[in-house]
């Protein structure tokens, strides 16, 4: 299975400005194989939307908001936003 992933211009730009996080780095954040992945059901309102909490490419620990789709033999994954993780978060993965 192909995985594709997409995002829109004008969020990602907004979110690097805001968050010093690109989204081509939070695209890397998806081949960390310890990440870990959650459901984020707070955001989980229209669309089922996940939270994955990896090392970029960049050795940072982001946390990625994301929400997928599959066509064909395609999973899509939409990027939402990408930040660096608080000192918390840094430890549940480090676990």
């Amino acid at each position: 299975m192909n995985i594709s992933f997409i995002w829109d211009t004008a969020k990602a730009k907004t979110n690097h400005e805001n968050h010093g996080v690109s989204f081509q780095e939070a695209r890397s954040v998806f081949y960390d194989e310890n990440a870990i992945e959650f459901y984020d059901e707070e955001h989980s309102g229209n669309e089922d939307r996940y939270l994955m909490l990896g090392i970029s490419d960049k050795f940072r620990v982001l946390l990625v908001s994301y929400t997928t789709r599959k066509s064909d033999n395609i999973i899509i994954i939409r990027i939402i936003s990408a930040r660096k993780t608080t000192k918390k978060e840094i430890t549940n993965y480090k676990g």
